[in-house]
């Protein structure tokens, strides 16, 4: 069984298997371990029948992937199992390939990737370009996590596991705080 965890955004999110829940919570990271343990138990399933975790790297909450990350991590760790990193990209491609895929970064500008793109960020006026480039436009309501365990088995079947890094498109506020002041 293939567990996939979404802390990207602002709750938790969970796969397993045919099971999804989303869960609003106000701190994921206190929320994280009692919320994927019960989801599990809802399902019929504990940590020893889980043979991959899937986790998402990305774009999101800063804060919420590196936590997601850690926690796959840990749990794959001791449980000797991999964990694989999914992009948003992947969930949304994965569902329209021949997608444009614009994410509104919250910060003026757009988190954006295609089958032509490598992720990366674009203003609106080079998205409204870029974009017709497609036959639609994607991004704009949640991606489908039901599709990370089709991308988490076509990345162990290949065999060539990256290292699960978050996928950072741009610098921190803390970074780009730091570089203001340098």
């Amino acid at each position: 069984m293939i567990f996939i965890i979404n802390t990207s955004g602002a709750g938790l999110e969970f796969v397993l298997d045919e099971h999804h829940k989303s869960v609003s919570v106000e701190k994921q990271s206190i929320a994280l371990p009692a919320a994927a343990e019960s989801f599990l138990a809802e399902c019929g399933a504990g940590w020893r029948d889980i043979t991959a975790i899937g986790v998402v790297v990305g774009p999101g909450s800063f804060t919420g992937i590196r936590m997601g990350i850690a926690y796959a991590k840990g749990i794959a760790m001791g449980l000797n199992i991999p964990v694989v990193g999914i992009n948003a990209f992947e969930l949304y491609l994965a569902a329209t390939p021949d997608a444009f895929v614009a994410i509104d970064s919250g910060r003026g500008d757009f988190f954006v990737a295609s089958a032509q793109h490598e992720p990366c960020t674009m203003s609106i006026e080079d998205v409204e370009t870029e974009q017709m480039k497609c036959p639609r436009t994607v991004g704009h309501k949640p991606f489908d996590l039901k599709l990370g365990e089709q991308i988490v088995r076509k990345k162990l079947k290949c065999g060539n596991l990256e290292p699960v890094v978050p996928m950072y498109l741009r610098p921190s506020y803390a970074e780009e705080a730091k570089n203001k002041n340098v």
